[in-house]
């Protein structure tokens, strides 16, 4: 029986965001709206519930909207949501399956989206199509969701539930670090309107000062979703690509300047405000983060990217592929590309960013085109290429992919690689070369080549630099950046072969005591006063800079599977699995060989406990790995732009021609 008290969900979501409906037998949020009342104006989703035993349990929500029938009339509206295999709509009485957010629609629908580079997102006749969320009280009795078990045949195979031993065997095989981190990162669950959403980014009892750490990060969420996805568990995952998509920007966040369309925010949070009058009722809203409140106020550049990774995951390992279908997820794939792709001053295939606008989100020197952000646009472009529906309203967006994945491995071959014998070539460079034919083509300085490196690059194995620039090249190894390169295949076999060589011929400098280092060196004395402006987190072998960050293992370990060096996926692991428990799970490790808890360390870290569980589950199940890797893509090389020159010397130079090795 339901009381008086109750409880609304809004998804009146920070900045506003709008949703893909249908008129007739739509299904938001798994459930389907009302036949017959009068809509309203409000931009509020609730959700009624009953008591606080009904909250634990789940909150039931439904919304009424406001349609533009012009925008739907060409649409066949019964075959919207007949093609969604979503979660089972709680309180559906009988009226089929629901799906979270959005449902599919006909096909005819879907070229009404983006449908080209060229289109102009803003214009009236595209933004018709989207409605802002509006007021639902909930209705009906609602029953539970059944936990699907493994072994129940496609239903579990479509969703990820699959697996060879059961849960309990499973169970019984972990280890007490296992065993922990999974009661940790359950335990980090954000819901919302009664379904998991996401996971904070730690949940540290002593912190007195929680900052952003109690938010859900997109970045933060991915190994918790790896985790999840391998453990076969997909709900999470798809109500939080389908929530981030919700509050995918369309207008003005950070000082009355527009972004573009398409940029995914950072973080959220679940908030809850009390309503009027003295019933109990509450009502709960998503409130988003574009980088207006983080610290240096710079938006996300690799959130987008995070997320288009992460919908390929998700079809690859539960098999639901529908999700990827859907017009909203397409729309939303589409935006960022749109965002990406644009046209600028820059003339190169690389995307040019600001400091802080990823992983390292604090000034560090990565400003310009940083390889962690080319590796992550480099896999997206990938991941988008496979989802993207061909029709003749993408055609010129999936041709515009394809041309700058292209010029993209070009260039980071070609430019980024560095070792033994780039360096000697760097070393006698001449300077100040104007001619199309010149060799060093950035104009960069012999002097340039840093002291420590000289010393350190091994006879055998390379790496990618840390970025490029005119007269500039930053020698550090990046971790990140290069982990992404050999797991896209942004290099050539032998160049990851040569990545993966250099890591464990320079372990003990790269992993020691914790793995692994987020780059090497460390910015000390002066650069770092000068790169860093002095910041005190960014201390010489702290943080981001030298800094050992457990959550990277999970990435390495995907690569080392890639590369056929499973048992050194193993030593990591084995080598953080003596600590991260013992340590409660710190965010990162301090000194050059990892050895001390990081002085400002958040805690029972979840991306820290993800990562080192999503390393476990892809070491136990490594033919699911090949799942999330890429290889080479040898038709990429048939356009790449050494090919158009008829010179077939510079063809033969080009390190995209180079075979692979056995």
């Amino acid at each position: 029986m339901m009381s008086s008290m109750s409880c609304i969900c809004v998804s009146a979501m920070k900045p506003c965001c709008r949703f893909l409906i249908s008129f007739r037998s739509s299904s938001l949020f798994g459930f389907s709206p009302p036949t017959s009342g009068k809509l309203n104006n409000s931009s509020k989703l609730q959700c009624s519930k009953i008591d606080s035993r009904s909250i634990r349990s789940g909150i039931q929500c439904r919304r009424r909207v406001v349609l533009d029938r012009k925008a739907f009339c060409d649409s066949d509206s019964s075959s919207w949501g007949g093609g969604s295999r979503g979660l089972r709509a709680r309180g559906s009485r009988g009226r089929g399956r629901g799906v979270l957010v959005i449902p599919r629609v006909a096909s005819d629908f879907r070229n009404r989206s983006t449908s080209s580079l060229g289109s102009n997102v803003n214009d009236k006749s595209f933004e018709s199509i989207f409605v802002k969320p509006l007021v639902f009280k909930e209705l009906g009795k609602t029953e539970e969701i059944p936990r699907k078990e493994s072994g129940n045949g496609g239903e579990d195979a479509k969703y990820g539930n699959v697996g060879v031993k059961s849960e309990r065997e499973h169970v019984m095989d972990r280890s007490e670090a296992e065993k922990e981190a999974w009661k940790l990162l359950r335990g980090a669950v954000v819901n919302y309107c009664g379904h998991p959403v996401g996971t904070i980014a730690a949940s540290d009892p002593g912190d007195k000062q929680t900052l952003n750490y109690d938010q859900v990060f997109i970045r933060d969420f991915v190994p918790s979703a790896y985790a999840f996805l391998l453990d076969g568990e997909g709900e999470i995952v798809r109500n939080f690509l389908l929530h981030t998509l919700q509050l995918q920007s369309w207008e003005k966040t950070v000082d009355c300047h527009s972004p573009g369309p398409g940029l995914m925010p950072a973080s959220f949070k679940v908030k809850s405000v009390p309503l009027e009058g003295n019933d109990g009722s509450f009502e709960e809203f998503l409130d988003a983060d574009f980088g207006e409140s983080a610290i240096g106020r710079v938006s996300p550049v690799d959130s987008g990217l995070w997320w288009i990774i992460l919908l390929r995951a998700y079809g690859k390992l539960t098999g639901d592929y529908t999700l990827q279908e859907r017009i909203d997820v397409q729309t939303g794939i589409k935006l960022i590309l749109k965002l990406c792709l644009a046209d600028g001053f820059d003339m190169f295939p690389t995307l040019l960013v600001t400091d802080g606008s990823c992983m390292i989100d604090r000034r560090m020197g990565i400003h310009g085109h940083p390889l962690e952000i080319q590796a992550l646009f480099y896999s997206a472009l990938r991941c988008a290429r496979e989802m993207l529906t061909v029709n003749d309203g993408t055609k010129n967006l999936v041709s515009a992919v394809n041309n700058r994945l292209s010029a993209l491995s070009f260039h980071i071959r070609e430019y980024y690689w560095v070792d033994i014998k780039k360096i000697n070539e760097i070393y006698r460079y001449n300077t100040e070369e104007y001619s199309a034919d010149a060799t060093n083509k950035f104009n960069i300085y012999p002097d340039q080549i840093p002291s420590w490196l000289v010393d350190w690059i091994p006879n055998k194995g390379g790496y990618f630099i840390g970025n490029l620039q005119p007269a500039h090249m930053d020698f550090r190894f990046f971790t990140l950046g290069n982990l992404w390169a050999v797991i896209s295949s942004l290099g050539n076999q032998e160049q990851n072969e040569g990545v993966m060589t250099l890591i464990e011929e320079k372990w003990d400098d790269l992993v020691a005591n914790m793995p692994l280092k987020i780059c090497f060196p460390a910015l000390e004395q002066d650069e770092w006063r000068i790169i860093t402006g002095s910041d005190p987190k960014n201390t010489p072998w702290s943080y981001h800079n030298g800094g050992s960050w457990p959550t990277l293992l999970w990435q390495f370990t995907l690569a080392c599977i890639k590369m056929g060096k499973l048992e050194l996926a193993k030593k990591a692991v084995a080598v953080a699995e003596k600590r991260l428990k013992e340590d409660a799970w710190p965010e990162y490790y301090d000194t050059s060989s990892g050895r001390f808890v990081g002085k400002q360390s958040r805690l029972y870290q979840t991306w820290t406990i993800a990562g080192f569980l999503a390393s476990k589950k892809l070491i136990e199940q490594p033919e699911k790995a090949s799942l999330l890797f890429w290889q080479e893509d040898y038709q990429l090389l048939e356009t790449c732009v050494c090919g158009l020159s008829k010179s077939s010397a510079r063809k033969n130079k080009c390190s995209r021609f180079t075979p692979p090795t056995s």
